[in-house]
Formats: C-alpha cells, sequence, structure tokens
C-alpha cells in the first residue's frame, strides 16, 4: 500500500531534479497537479531539513543531504564500489578516463567516474542517465542482455540524432550490436559526443547475466592510437570485476 505524502515527496524530488535552474512552489504544484498550499508546506519542510536548497528568486533546488544520501547509496551497489579499485587501476594503466554504468529503467545509470589528469571534458557524471543506443556503455547492454530484452527496449526507443554519428537506423544498430558480441566489447565512435571515443565492455554476474558496464574513453586520434593496449586492459578489468562478482567463467 502506497502512501500518498511519500509519494509526493517522491515526485517533488525526481521533478526537481529535472530542473537543475530550480522550481518555484507554483512551479511545482502546476508540474505536479498539487495544491499550492499543500505544496508550500511540503517543499518548506524539505527545504528545512536540507533536502531543498532555495537561491535568491525563490526558486528550489536540490539540497546537500541529497548528496550524502545519493552518495551513500552508489557505495551500497557493491559491484560499484568492489569494483572501484579494479577501474582505478584501468585508469593508470590506459591513462584515460574510466567509467562504469547500470542498466536502470531502460536507461543508462553512471554510478563510477574516475578522471585521469588529461581527461576531455565530458556530459557524463555519476547519477546521469542517458540513452543506450548511442553510447559505448548503453551499447554494451544492449549487445548482451538476451536478445528478446534488447527488442523490447529498443521497441520503445526513439533513436535521435545526438552528434552526426549517432546511428539512427535499428537494422544498422542491431548489425551493429551482433558485431559486438563476437568482439567482446561495444564501440561509441562519436555517437554521443563529437571528438569522444569510447571502448566499453560487460561485467557479468554469478549467473551468467549483464550486471554492469565498464569503459574507457578519451580523444578519438588518441583512442584508436592505443586500441589494442585498451582493449586488452578493459577485458582484463572486466574479467576481474565479473570474477569478484560471482561470475563462474571468470574464475576458469
Amino acid at each position: 500500500m502506497s502512501v500518498k505524502s511519500a509519494e509526493r515527496v517522491l515526485r517533488v524530488f525526481e521533478l526537481i531534479a529535472q530542473h537543475p535552474e530550480g522550481l518555484t512552489v507554483k512551479e511545482v504544484s502546476d508540474l505536479l497537479s498539487l495544491p499550492q498550499s499543500s505544496t508550500f508546506n511540503l517543499v518548506g519542510t524539505l527545504h528545512n531539513e536540507g533536502y531543498l536548497n532555495q537561491d535568491s528568486l525563490k526558486r528550489y533546488k536540490l539540497g546537500p543531504k541529497l548528496i550524502q544520501i545519493g552518495t551513500a547509496a552508489m557505495e551500497s551497489l557493491d559491484i560499484s564500489s568492489e569494483g572501484k579499485p579494479y577501474l582505478k587501476k584501468l585508469m593508470e594503466d590506459v591513462q584515460e578516463t574510466v567509467f562504469m554504468a547500470l542498466l536502470s529503467d531502460g536507461e543508462l545509470v553512471y554510478v563510477v567516474k574516475i578522471d585521469n589528469n588529461r581527461s576531455i571534458r565530458t556530459t557524463a557524471q555519476p547519477g546521469n542517465r542517458k540513452p543506450l543506443y548511442c553510447t559505448g556503455l548503453g551499447k554494451t547492454f544492449l549487445a548482451f542482455l538476451p536478445k528478446d530484452q534488447r527488442e523490447q527496449l529498443l521497441e520503445h526507443t526513439e533513436l535521435l540524432p545526438i552528434t552526426d554519428y549517432t546511428i539512427t537506423d535499428k537494422k544498422v544498430l542491431n548489425d551493429n550490436l551482433d558485431s559486438f558480441i563476437q568482439m567482446g566489447y561495444a564501440i561509441d565512435d562519436e555517437e554521443n559526443e563529437e571528438g569522444l571515443f569510447c571502448l566499453a565492455a560487460p561485467v557479468f554476474g554469478a549467473k551468467g547475466s549483464i550486471q554492469a558496464a565498464i569503459s574507457v574513453a578519451g580523444p578519438k586520434e588518441r583512442m584508436l592510437k592505443h586500441k589494442e593496449f585498451i582493449v586488452e586492459r578493459l577485458l582484463q578489468t572486466a574479467t576481474n570485476i565479473s570474477f569478484i562478482a560471482g561470475y563462474e567463467e571468470a574464475k576458469r
């Protein structure tokens, strides 16, 4: 049985998370179709408790307490916390930015990002969500999930062009994904951010199903120059993390 007041709190958090510029009480009330008086009391309580911040224009944004909770939530994900030392070693080996992501509600959620001192600017940050079809990490999930799950995910996905290189034809994408299965890793060739080349690999769990994806991302020219070495280190790291996640094949 759901509790209405708890549901409203969650809807407020989800709504404000989609509006980093902040929202007024009236905007929250209108967008959630809630009475303004009860919205005022709810938002006020969350502000007083540190879950929301208020700027000089009386617009509310997510507050510092949520950072603590979000960090604790990500740390509680064993695969991310236990895999982090391996990801740090991967970053040191390849000298590029390293990521780990999970699948959530048909989208990619970044849970780990380890920067290198020569990292290039990227919009991907822990907690951010992105589509599956245009990222190396996302295409790893699409490639290594069972075919019926892939079809279900793509059935409800519109392949919008993010860059000039984004694959927007489902047949081409499916052929792309099938080739990744043979290779053992996925590629994002400037499909999500121009200039950024990404190599990604699956992390499997105890039952042999993909649990997470890890990647190395950097400038295309630099990545291609060291591609073979990066792929080798990436796949070894994925195997190591799969081992601690209980994947039997990784133990052989």
